[in-house]
């Protein structure tokens, strides 16, 4: 089932200006643009899509710089722990 736009990007899409929309579609997939182009959506639901794709896209880029930042933390901390106890044991 072909992935349609919701309201709220659809109005989203509609307060771009003109340079905002082209960008918008200059990234979006190809299935998406032949879609386009086959007469199945219209440019602004074109951009709506890729608004949508681009939201979730940067949420899960997020989720994953969070686990990724949390990883790093515990490594640092497990590393400062483990030069504390050094630290202690040569004294």
């Amino acid at each position: 089932m072909p992935k349609s736009p919701s309201d709220e990007y659809l109005e989203k899409a509609s307060k771009l200006s003109k340079v905002q929309t082209e960008r918008l579609l200059s990234r979006s997939r190809g299935k998406l643009m032949r879609r386009m182009l086959d007469k199945e959506l219209t440019p602004l639901e074109a951009v709506a899509i890729q608004l949508q794709i681009e939201d979730e896209d940067l949420a899960e880029w997020r989720e994953r710089m969070a686990e990724i930042q949390q990883r790093e933390a515990e490594k640092a901390a497990k590393a400062a722990e483990k030069a504390e106890k050094k630290s202690k044991s040569t004294k």
